[in-house]
């Protein structure tokens, strides 16, 4: 792993720190209001996309470019989809949805760090894809 890299990386834990608690207390807020968990983690999801993609892409990748939405949501869209799979099956061995969510909240991370590094911040966003092949 590179040096910029590195840095990038501990920048993404550090920011979603701060998302993760900020989705898991909305999560863990509509799980106690009685939401069903699919709804408490849709919910929590959409609270959550706009804070952290001024935190993650200001802070963590440091490029606050707009263009990026629409992946960001898309990367953010497949993590749910992933999250809520993840967790119905937990739910098999874990019975409270607070916790199994919090036995997943690690994996998700890692997998919301790889499509962000590769889906969402892998070039910049004025740069055409390369269709040149050698």
């Amino acid at each position: 792993m590179k040096r910029q890299d590195i840095g990038v990386f501990l920048r993404f834990l550090i920011a979603g720190s701060f998302n993760t608690l900020f989705g898991l207390a909305a999560y863990s807020l509509l799980i106690l209001a009685q939401a069903p968990p699919w709804l408490a983690l849709l919910l929590g999801l959409i609270a959550a996309v706009l804070f952290n993609f001024f935190t993650i892409s200001a802070y963590a990748f440091r490029d606050l470019a707009l263009k990026r939405l629409p992946r960001f949501i898309l990367a953010y869209a497949i993590i749910y989809l992933t999250n809520l799979c993840c967790l119905q099956g937990l739910r098999t061995w874990i019975a409270h949805p607070i916790l199994a969510q919090l036995v997943l909240t690690p994996p998700m991370s890692l997998l919301s760090y790889a499509l962000m590094k590769g889906l969402v911040f892998s070039r910049k966003p004025d740069t055409p894809e390369d269709t040149h092949h050698p």
